[in-house]
């Protein structure tokens, strides 16, 4: 279970566990689930505008931690045991295998990047799974990443108490950061979501008064039945043109609020819940997954399955038959195959249980691309965008002698996974280190200290100083000493990596990045239990700084898409994902993004005039671009490596070199901060504005893009 994970280890933690299938009745035979042989319903004001007007669906797939790259050298990665899914991308498309995350690399960061084209700072989430936010008192609560989009700050211990009441998906100027669904829907294209991160409702506490009202009969049933309202009204949602299916008449439908959405957003409707859009795309019957199986809950409610739940035969039959009753747009989120879902142990490279998941996928993509076909969706009238969240770091001994297809790896306790580091008390006996705080616990922990001290205050110095000394011994090494963490970063690197928001109150007192196998808390501040355990319930790590855990994968196939095949020497990041998606489809939103329109990716015939034009030029200016900007471009990588210099640096009495490399650091910001605004500027308009690039100035920009990386790589490798 990766939607929620950083919680759901915290209650494993303390020995509590956590618990976490859609589409048409009528059969076709050979495709379990599917509708009848009929072209899908579509709406006739949906004005997609492509070149030669060749696209009408869009679908975008992400998946939870699932990998092109293999894990193990000898057991073949997830997308080859996904033939189906693999060889439609590569023999229609494009597969980009050198695509990277923004740090935290985790999965709402990931998939809101790849939404909204933007980086966390400005949609709000770029510490997740969950967060912490400092009250007024000096002392901190934690939040939630996943929450409906117009929600106020996701308070999980209890809204009541929140002293934070900044938006949720707070955006660069304080405000509710855009909606991904607004172009399609302005341009009469109803947009459907099936575990789509905060495109969906999430949790019943916080959205259902922010959708339905304190008061609602919806609101009612959570007070009544919590499962059922689950089952209900989270997970699944359509946001609908205007006077458009599915809402349109529809029993449940709400209106679609987005206060702060630029350019206004009036008179739309919307859909929230299994309960009100099961009736609009599955009339004949409950909705049931790509076998045929009634879509329902642990509890047997039908609806929503959970998070968990939505493995491949079931977010693909969601998405099936949406497009094929008048929902042209959909987003899915299909969850892992690594994890025993919902409460069991991980499972590690090759393990059967892994296997028969991988092989349960691969099975639904064939249905799936069959039922679509059926329907007269494919590949020459539909824009497929698949990808995933984040890379994962395998915690345990990796298995010889077994490749997991026709020899199945097992692994025997003590060999699975990750190291729980009990920060507080390693810090007490180790160091001495009685300083109160709290962490987001992480591979990546974000430590908050109590009082909010400054970042150069010595409270906050002495415990940089000690987390950064901090050892263990590595069973996966022979029982090795190592440090803990590779990497730390305070306000000013974090901000370089796009890590702080709008909200002062979200900014940690500084962020550690421990060796991935690694998962940090704050637990008691002795060691009298193991202050570093394994813990087999997990075994797959991310948020950290590590190329495992950091690099990803892109597919995209459809009209315009260029027929390369793998590639994995481009160099994107997943905020490059909607620009390039927008240009496709010929929509465009109502801000700039960070990400760039991958012109690589497409045919000279999809792209506007404007993006032909000095193409040359604006791959060399688009790749420096990235280098400069990305979380884990070579500027982002280099400054990290500054900044832990810099904690580590000093002592009480002589903190010149955390000071001047600090210093350092705020002017190479400063400078990246201007040429990568402009740069992404020029690329933008570009794609989106119709103006032609300017050749001197994009040659100067590169040759100003190429000196800040220098510079940053010389701070970097000072001693």
């Amino acid at each position: 279970m990766k939607r929620f994970q950083s919680a759901r280890r915290v209650l494993a933690l303390l020995g509590v566990t956590a618990c976490a299938l859609g589409a048409l009745g009528v059969a076709v035979p050979g495709v379990a689930g599917a509708g009848p042989l009929a072209a899908a319903t579509t709406t006739s004001g949906c004005r997609l505008n492509s070149a030669g007007d060749r696209v009408h669906h869009v679908i975008y797939l992400v998946f939870d931690n699932v990998h092109l790259t293999r894990d193990n050298p000898n057991v073949p990665s997830d997308l080859e045991q996904m033939p189906h899914l693999r060889n439609f991308i590569e023999d229609n498309g494009a597969l980009f295998g050198n695509n990277h995350t923004q740090l935290i690399s985790h999965t709402a960061t990931g998939i809101l990047d790849g939404f909204t084209g933007v980086y966390g700072d400005r949609h709000g989430q770029p510490i997740s799974n969950s967060f912490r936010y400092f009250k007024p008192d000096g002392t901190s609560n934690p939040a939630g990443s996943f929450a409906y989009w117009t929600d106020p700050l996701n308070d999980l211990t209890n809204p009541a108490v929140r002293t934070d009441n900044t938006p949720q998906m707070i955006n660069e100027a304080g405000k509710t950061a855009p909606a991904p669904w607004v172009p399609y829907t302005r341009a009469g294209c109803s947009v459907g979501a099936a575990g789509a991160a905060n495109i969906v409702l999430e949790n019943i506490g916080t959205d259902i008064p922010t959708v339905f009202g304190a008061n609602s009969p919806e609101a009612a049933e959570v007070q009544a039945n919590p499962t059922r309202a689950t089952a209900d009204f989270v997970g699944i949602a359509v946001h609908c043109a205007q006077g458009a299916s599915p809402c349109e008449g529809a029993s449940g439908a709400r209106p679609d609020l987005l206060p702060d959405e630029p350019g206004g957003y009036q008179g739309f409707q919307a859909l929230f819940g299994h309960k009100y859009v099961a009736p609009q795309v599955s009339p004949n019957g409950p909705l049931v997954d790509l076998n045929g199986n009634p879509i329902q809950d642990p509890s047997g409610n039908l609806g929503f399955p959970g998070f968990d739940g939505m493995s491949a035969a079931v977010s693909l039959s969601y998405v099936a038959s949406m497009q094929e009753h008048g929902v042209p747009v959909t987003y899915a989120y299909l969850s892992d195959t690594h994890d025993n879902h919902p409460t069991g142990p991980a499972f590690g490279p090759g393990q059967a249980g892994y296997e028969a998941a991988l092989r349960s996928y691969d099975d639904a993509f064939a249905k799936f691309l069959a039922r679509l076909r059926s329907h007269g969706i494919d590949q020459s009238n539909t824009t497929f965008v698949v990808t995933a969240d984040e890379g994962d770091h395998f915690a345990g001994v990796q298995q010889q002698g077994c490749d997991g297809v026709t020899t199945p790896c097992t692994y025997g306790p003590g060999q699975i996974g990750e190291l729980n580091a009990n920060a507080t008390g390693l810090l007490a006996t180790q160091r001495g280190n009685l300083t109160p705080f709290t962490v987001h616990s992480d591979s990546a922990p974000n430590f908050y200290v109590t009082g909010n001290p400054a970042r150069d205050a010595a409270v906050t110095r002495g415990l940089e100083h000690d987390v950064a000394a901090l050892t263990a011994s590595n069973p996966y090494k022979g029982g090795a000493s190592e440090q803990v963490v590779d990497f730390l970063a305070d306000p000013v690197e974090m901000k370089l990596l796009h890590m702080l928001t709008a909200d002062p109150a979200r900014v940690p007192t500084f962020t550690a990045f421990a060796k991935p196998d690694y998962f940090m808390f704050a637990g008691a501040p002795n060691c009298n239990a193991p202050c570093v355990a394994i813990n087999p319930a997990f075994a797959w790590n991310h948020g950290d700084f590590a190329p495992e855990i950091n690099r990803t994968w892109l597919g995209l196939v459809g009209p315009g898409v260029r027929h390369v095949g793998l590639d994995n020497t481009t160099w994107l990041d997943q905020t490059d994902v909607r620009p390039t998606m927008l240009t496709l489809i010929g929509l465009r939103d109502d801000y700039r993004h960070d990400g760039r329109t991958v012109v690589e990716a497409l045919d000279t015939s999809a792209l506007p005039v404007s993006l032909r034009a000095h193409q040359p030029t604006m791959v060399a200016l688009a790749r420096v671009y990235k280098q400069l900007n990305a979380s884990v471009g070579s500027f982002g990588s280099d400054t990290l490596t500054a900044s832990t210099r810099a904690l580590k640096s000093g002592s009480a009495s002589d903190d010149h070199t955390y000071q001047s490399v600090e210093a350092a650091l705020q002017a190479l910001g400063a400078g990246r901060d201007t040429v990568a605004g402009q740069i992404k500027a020029a690329l933008d308009d570009a794609a989106f504005a119709g103006r032609l690039l300017d050749e001197p100035t994009a040659l100067r920009l590169i040759v100003e893009g190429k000196a800040l990386l220098a510079a940053a790589h010389v701070l970097a490798v000072s001693s």
